[in-house]
């Protein structure tokens, strides 16, 4: 069965994109925990990260590092947190998130932005990418 993220990834749902590989995507959470708020995920459709073929978690990985960055350069934060918890879709992906304090890393804490600000915001980290 294909994933909302398969269907992120042909183009049937919209997305603000921030990064693009041939193996991988980069787009802002739609219900983020901070601005800025990333997922980084395999074009390939794997359920589990640690199902990945070695090969293709360390370029997931890789990938993300460099979206990472990208996101340090352009939101104001103490640091970007890499977390995994994969349960809400079927396919492999890491959150990376600008952190300022324990409670941005708690999904329990959300905030609101604009689409008009999504994409601008999406536009600022694919420049630094």
């Amino acid at each position: 069965m294909s994933s909302i993220f398969n269907k992120i990834i042909a183009g049937e749902i919209p997305c603000y994109r921030v990064a693009e590989d041939e193996k991988h995507l980069a787009f802002l959470d739609i219900n983020p925990n901070a601005e800025g708020h990333t997922l980084c995920i395999p074009k390939k459709e794997v359920d589990r990260l640690f199902d990945l073929p070695e090969e293709d978690y360390a370029a997931l990985l890789h990938f993300s590092r460099k979206v990472a960055l990208a996101l340090k350069k352009t939101i104001p934060c103490d640091r970007v947190g890499l977390t995994v918890i994969g349960l809400e879709v079927p396919h492999a992906h890491v959150h990376l998130i600008p952190l300022n304090t324990m409670a941005d890393a708690t999904f329990a804490k959300k905030v609101q932005i604009q689409p008009q600000a999504m994409q601008v915001l999406a536009e600022k980290i694919a420049a630094n990418t």
